[in-house]
């Protein structure tokens, strides 16, 4: 009775989603809307140059007068408050500027750093402190040392993730990222522990802390075979996008993949040195958005091919961006109507909280077949 119970309610779920759009993001949707057709210059921000909230987006306009329509940069992993504060202001700028946001976290591993601010090293620390077997289960484990130690940081970081909510901000939140690679903490356990870990941190983020800004990134890079084994679910992730650091461009194999994986939902080149060009753009074009990674864009490309790049007429910048109170969130049109039900449990789970609005409700039926609920 159940699955006939959950098919009922997916259909209806399906039906409400197939009426309002494809997702409650407007970046989502944005992305969705230019998908074949457009694809949106993204430059990343790292701390080798200052202020390393911004020094590479600013290079890229003083290179191609020009700014990126995706803004990206990083929490780290040195626990730094004033920097990750300086990180949080300039994406709520940006996005007011109407550019995307992306923001990623080099999370320290539960076994090393310092309680809540989570501050470690590079190498070892974020790579090459692999967790044991006993550890990852820890970590997995509610109320252990480690999950405790882990959701500290956790709790840490979703200060500046809730005031970016507050201020109106969508994040593409991109965690763990390259998820089938082996020299990060969070992947030295197989894709299993590391999917176990993101739908943990997906969880606690949106359900414990409540945040509802986050568009949630799965990321892989360009090598290996199929990506399912790391796929963590549709729920779980928004976006699908690939790092580009072999022969990602030129191979579309991966490309094939993540499309795969991603079925209907927007992907992306989350990272790479290389700027895509007009090649790239024809074989795989349903990519939404590019990415360069900090330090690439002039060490990996020529001044040249920055400009060509930029200059694409299938290339988005932040100036043709149509401004984020021009694109409209999903208007949901089954919200409060009335419903009609063939039975309700006993409980605060009524037929009504099907249309609420709340992610956080539901309605539940009684334990036969067969159960309905009709809007």
């Amino acid at each position: 009775m159940r699955k006939k119970l959950l098919f009922l309610f997916s259909l209806l779920l399906i039906l409400v989603v197939s009426v309002q759009g494809q997702s409650r993001f407007k970046t989502v949707n944005y992305l969705n809307s230019i998908k074949g057709k457009y694809i949106l210059s993204g430059q990343h921000n790292d701390e080798k140059k200052s202020p390393a909230e911004s020094w590479y987006t600013t290079r890229v306009n003083q290179i191609t007068g020009k700014y990126p329509a995706l803004y990206s940069s990083d929490f780290l992993f040195q626990g730094n408050g004033p920097q990750r504060w300086a990180v949080t202001y300039e994406a709520e700028r940006q996005w007011n500027a109407g550019a995307a946001v992306n923001l990623m976290w080099h999370a320290c591993p539960p076994t090393n750093g310092d309680g809540g601010a989570g501050s470690c090293g590079w190498d070892p620390g974020v790579t090459n402190s692999p967790l044991s077997a006993y550890q990852w289960s820890q970590l997995l484990t509610n109320g252990t040392a480690l999950n405790n130690t882990f959701k500290a940081r956790l709790d840490e970081i979703s200060v500046y993730l809730q005031y970016l909510e507050n201020k109106g901000v969508e994040v593409m939140w991109r965690p763990f990222h390259e998820q089938n690679q082996t020299v990060f903490w969070w992947n030295s356990g197989g894709a299993g522990n590391t999917k176990a870990l993101w739908q943990m941190t997906h969880d606690y983020m949106n359900n414990t802390k409540g945040l509802s800004n986050l568009i949630w990134v799965w990321d892989m890079q360009d090598f290996g075979g199929g990506y399912a084994n790391w796929n963590p679910g549709a729920a779980y992730f928004d976006i699908a996008a690939l790092d580009v650091y072999g022969d990602g461009h030129t191979n579309t194999s991966y490309y094939n993949s993540l499309q795969t994986e991603a079925a209907e939902k927007p992907i992306g080149l989350g990272e790479s040195f290389n700027m895509p060009t007009q090649t790239e753009f024809s074989n795989q074009p349903n990519m939404t958005f590019f990415m360069i990674w900090a330090y690439g864009l002039e060490n990996n490309n020529s001044l040249s091919t920055i400009q060509s790049t930029y200059n694409n007429s299938r290339v988005i910048t932040r100036d043709e961006m149509p401004g984020w109170n021009n694109v409209n969130a999903p208007t949901n049109l089954a919200t409060a109507k009335p419903v009609t039900f063939s039975s309700t449990e006993a409980g605060a789970n009524v037929a009504s909280n099907a249309v609420d609005g709340s992610y956080t409700t539901r309605w539940s039926s009684l334990y036969s077949d067969a159960q309905w609920l009709s809007v």
